[in-house]
């Protein structure tokens, strides 16, 4: 009896379980959308790590390493085995610095470029797949909303913060 009165108030709400806040919903989704997302990106052989790399590479060319690692908030370390795993694929290049052959500078090829328009199609099907259930008005209105908290919380623009070096 208790069961079917939760079950008729989770139907009232869209399907929401009774209980369920914000933080958990975000978490729900987040886990599923990165799941999927990585699943898809498999495919290609690549992980998110390695896409939102190649993406921030695109975006500013002609970065370091370490200021790569530094966009990405991520521990230099980790950025090099990423660099490393596309280089020898042939998406990215590893150049000594003018004046400096100890920095080097990270660029895409026309491989990675090829490879970067193929992960925003992905992308692109993955976020219409998330949000189908939503208008496009409502899509707007959620991504406002989201990034107000993003913004909110000092999360770094179009970075994913698994990047995030650990904390000591």
């Amino acid at each position: 009896m208790y069961a079917r009165a939760v079950q008729r108030k989770e139907e009232a709400a869209g399907g929401v379980p009774v209980g369920a806040g914000v933080a958990f919903l975000l978490s729900q989704l987040g886990s599923h959308g990165a799941m999927r997302f990585g699943e898809r990106l498999a495919d290609l052989g690549l992980t998110p790590g390695h896409a939102g790399l190649l993406r921030v590479v695109a975006r500013e060319p002609g970065l370091s390493q370490r200021q790569l690692a530094d966009r990405l908030g991520a521990q230099p370390s980790r950025v090099v085995v990423l660099v490393d795993e596309l280089e020898s694929r042939g998406l990215l290049t590893r150049r000594s610095r003018e004046g400096d052959r100890r920095s080097h500078v990270i660029g895409l090829t026309d491989a990675g470029s090829r490879s970067l328009a193929t992960i925003r199609t992905i992308a692109e099907a993955h976020e219409a797949e998330l949000t189908h259930t939503l208008s496009e008005r409502e899509r707007d209105q959620l991504k406002d909303l989201l990034g107000r908290l993003a913004a909110g919380l000092g999360l770094r623009p179009g970075v994913h913060p698994g990047y995030r070096r650990p904390s000591s």
